[in-house]
């Protein structure tokens, strides 16, 4: 890529927490924390929720005096409303800029070395317009490269002097802003990495910029050597504006009570597999294997522990919910024990590839019989979108009610469902 090249990163601010302000404008200013599926951890926190030392992953019920104590208004996760926010996030952020990637649920990548505006003006105009149009607060960081973009959106993010956007092109102060990133919190330096780097003294941004470039290849690989030609400002990680094809879908759970009945386990199972079989369809993707794994509550140690896993082989790629079904109760059966409180269990597909496009077998179905499978799941995925999950549903499944999650501190889906839109009194 030329020189020339400047990229920015857009970053929803306390994405799942602004979305719960977006629509409910008393709790501005106040404590916010987002719990996981179950109730379980703290997964998303507003600034003044961290102010309180809330930490990321704690156990909603230890700190119940403390939400109790500050007013900290609890919100159960909404997927359904963060989902829609995101979309018209990035739908907005579209309008600005054909050349886009959507890194994440509340990030994105831009670039705007293209654009007749200037980066810092166009970059103001695009959070002052997402703000206006959906209600999200954002920052945006510019960078003439993806990872000193990342460096850029932290610092608009922390120091609210700048407005929520900041450049660091042909900035004068940009040693003295990459020594203050620790090296751990450089993007793509992982956890192993980092540790490796500090036994060599190496502890922020600044000095592994300084390191040789062979050193850092022989120890971190070549992503390794990417990370530092980027922050020396030398673009390696291009714009990736086609959707990659996952490397794995997973479908798990947490039981509100513990599972020891085979045949209920069969049917949560069975149930996960189909999950798994609607999203590879919505990605038009199939997948070569499936694992299901199987656990005990590790926090009861008064109770015999276990967990285990199995993976099947698919003859042929499927997203076809049987095929998927079959497999996982193959998987279930090699690892099923008796006489153990389950209280988690979950399906993983991988070996996705798109559907067009993928090797064929030795053992492919007729095309008679592909036409009449891709139909049926086609119908079952038009029946269940329009009048809601699960409506229909394979009779390994089971006919009774679905294991419900807990959900006790949940908002209305505001944007997706016509019974819970806001209304306004006059």
């Amino acid at each position: 890529m030329p020189p020339s090249t400047i990229f920015a990163l857009l970053d929803c601010n306390n994405f799942y927490a602004s979305c719960e302000r977006a629509f409910n404008p008393k709790l501005r200013d106040k404590p916010i924390v987002v719990l996981s599926n179950n109730d379980g951890c703290v997964i998303a926190r507003s600034g003044e929720a961290k102010a309180l030392g809330i930490p990321m992953g704690a156990p909603a019920f230890k700190f119940l005096p403390l939400f109790r104590k500050h007013g900290v208004h609890v919100f159960s996760s909404n997927f359904a409303l963060y989902g829609d926010m995101s979309r018209r996030v990035m739908d907005t952020v579209s309008r600005f800029t054909p050349d886009m990637e959507i890194y994440s649920i509340d990030e994105a990548f831009l670039r705007l070395d293209r654009m007749h505006d200037d980066p810092i003006d166009l970059a103001r105009k695009i959070r002052a317009t997402v703000l206006q149009w959906t209600g999200i607060p954002v920052s945006i960081g510019i960078g003439p490269t993806k990872t000193l973009a990342k460096v850029a959106n932290r610092v608009a993010k922390k120091q609210p002097e700048h407005g929520g956007t900041f450049s660091l092109v042909d900035c004068p102060d940009q040693d003295r802003i990459l020594a203050g990133i620790e090296i751990e919190d450089v993007w793509g330096i992982g956890r192993q990495y980092s540790r490796k780097l500090r036994d060599f003294g190496i502890r922020n941004a600044l000095q592994f910029s300084r390191l040789d470039r062979d050193w850092v290849k022989q120890r971190m690989t070549v992503c390794g050597m990417h990370t530092l030609l980027e922050l020396q400002g030398i673009p390696c990680i291009p714009l990736e504006q086609s959707v990659a094809t996952p490397k794995s879908i997973v479908c798990s759970r947490t039981f509100a009570k513990a599972v020891t009945d085979k045949d209920k386990l069969a049917k949560l199972i069975s149930g996960y597999a189909a999950r798994t079989g609607e999203r590879l369809r919505g990605q038009k993707c199939v997948a070569g294997q499936l694992q299901v794994f199987v656990l005990t509550d590790r926090f009861r140690l008064d109770k015999p522990q276990y967990g285990n896993a199995a993976t099947v082989s698919l003859a042929v790629p499927s997203s076809h919910t049987p095929d998927l079904i079959r497999a996982a109760r193959m998987a279930l059966e090699q690892i099923f024990k008796q006489g153990y409180e389950y209280r988690k269990a979950g399906v993983m597909v991988f070996g996705i590839e798109k559907e067009q496009g993928r090797r064929l077998h030795l053992f492919e179905p007729s095309p008679e019989e592909r036409a009449r499978s891709k139909a049926l799941m086609e119908t079952m995925d038009r029946v269940n979108a329009k009048w809601g999950a699960m409506t229909m549903r394979v009779a390994a499944e089971g006919t009774e009610k679905r294991w419900v999650m807990r959900q006790a501190h949940l908002s209305p889906r505001y944007t997706t469902d016509w019974k819970e839109l806001p209304r306004v009194s006059f």
